[in-house]
């Protein structure tokens, strides 16, 4: 990619958090407060992305090499799943954010087609594997506490399946058809962008239809790669529960990694239904008081949650945008 394109992506990061900063409603002196009484276990929390990343990478570099030889080094892999959920944080639905930097990014390794599919179906499957944990929450929701389910969580839990199995259906459609071409399509309904797609559509159609082609045979042809990426994201997601256990412990050793297994995915499917929002704000804490409100859970245990989980968050934006500039050495093909 071209230097002048990476500091684009930087500026654009980096803008959006001086935003953010100045516009929240955070006292940075009770923040420092919370963080001291956190005391390890905040670092704790930081390190455990490391890992999490790792398994996204990995799932990632799964999609990309496909059985093959490695085309793109790991480590630079991970590099730019960093970087570029850095930039997803900030910016609303991705737009100018995480996925065009993947792309321009890996293209010099594996071409543009390659490129944008791997990208495209890394995002996919990223989301998909929400879908399928969600599903598996309204289960494990149901084991624990369906004998003293309440008619509002049953209508909560109602809707939750109708959403997760919509979600599923229509992500296992994109899979074996494709998704690219259907995805311009109706973006090029929009005002604003109807004449700019529909110009690149009708002179990139070939393109788009290998990478439609591509994202359709990894699901027909090579089962055991997505089945794998899938299962990694899946771990993924459970891991990262380990995040809500790490904070609660601070205040309390009785919530289960259970419990932080829904508190995540509750928290989560409240903070995706308000994806336009740059870093959710507001929402996850939304979510947070709604989850702990259906588990009987003390409030103040979601507002001291979220406050950490947005501080970790500044901290991995920071270092994915740094990353954006470090470490760019030229492709070799």
């Amino acid at each position: 990619m071209k230097p002048l394109y990476r500091n684009i992506f930087l500026g654009v990061g980096v803008v959006a958090i001086v935003i953010m900063l100045l516009t929240s409603d955070m006292s940075y002196a009770d923040l420092w407060d919370n963080i001291r009484r956190a005391g390890y276990w905040f670092p704790a929390v930081l390190a455990l992305w490391i890992f999490l990343y790792l398994g996204n990478a990995w799932s990632w570099s799964v999609i990309i090499n496909d059985g093959s030889a490695p085309k793109v080094p790991y480590q630079k892999v991970y590099k730019y799943t960093i970087s570029g959920f850095a930039l997803n944080y900030v910016t609303p639905v991705g737009l100018l954010g995480g996925e065009p930097y993947r792309i321009m990014e890996l293209t010099p390794y594996v071409g543009a087609a390659k490129a944008t599919s791997s990208v495209i179906l890394f995002a996919m499957m990223h989301i998909f594997s929400h879908f399928c944990f969600w599903s598996f929450s309204v289960l494990l929701y149901l084991f624990l506490y369906g004998s003293t389910m309440s008619v509002a969580m049953a209508v909560f839990m109602a809707i939750c399946v109708a959403f997760c199995s919509f979600g599923i259906y229509f992500f296992m459609k994109g899979y074996k058809n494709g998704l690219a071409m259907k995805a311009l399509r109706i973006l090029s309904h929009i005002p604003g962008l109807r004449s700019k797609l529909k110009g690149f559509i009708s002179s990139k159609e070939a393109s788009i239809r290998k990478v439609d082609e591509q994202i359709a045979a990894l699901h027909a042809q090579r089962k055991t790669t997505f089945y794998l990426s899938l299962f990694i994201e899946f771990a993924v997601r459970m891991a990262g529960c380990l995040e809500i256990q790490f904070i609660l412990m601070i205040l309390t050793d009785h919530v289960s990694y259970w419990d932080c297994v829904l508190l995540q995915a509750f928290t989560s499917l409240f903070s995706n239904l308000f994806f336009f929002v740059p870093m959710s704000m507001g929402a996850r804490e939304g979510g947070f008081a709604l989850a702990v409100g259906g588990l009987s859970l003390s409030g103040a245990y979601g507002v001291y949650a979220s406050l950490l989980i947005r501080v970790r968050e500044l901290v991995w934006i920071a270092i994915g945008l740094i990353l954006i500039k470090i470490g760019n050495s030229r492709a070799i093909n």
